[in-house]
């Protein structure tokens, strides 16, 4: 992923009060994780959580690059069954990626 900064961050702990308020300075930077991505964390309510929180690369076994492939295909027209085959991934795990992207789309 590229550089991380924490003034595009907020915090992501519904209970907290700067819930969603970016550029507020609570959130810093707090080292990194197994998976290499680095850890933010809120100084109001101390919760910390990992750059990919909140989007389609959050909790995957998969690369960022497998899964940026996906979205290359899925725009080709390709279907689920031909995005299996080529990238030989399970069906099962393609469909939750396209279901997330779907997701991460209408909220955004």
């Amino acid at each position: 992923m590229r550089e991380a900064d924490p003034k595009k961050q907020m915090c992501l702990n519904e209970k907290c009060q700067d819930f969603g308020r970016k550029n507020t300075g609570n959130i810093i930077k707090k080292g990194f994780n197994a998976k290499g991505n680095q850890m933010f964390k809120c100084k109001t309510c101390g919760v910390r959580f990992p750059e990919t929180k909140g989007t389609v690369f959050y909790n995957r076994h998969l690369t960022e690059d497998q899964i940026i492939m996906i979205c290359k295909l899925l725009v080709e027209k390709n279907g689920i069954r031909a995005i299996e085959r080529i990238m030989e991934i399970h069906r099962d795990t393609v469909s939750s990626v396209v279901e997330d992207l779907a997701r991460h789309a209408r909220e955004v």
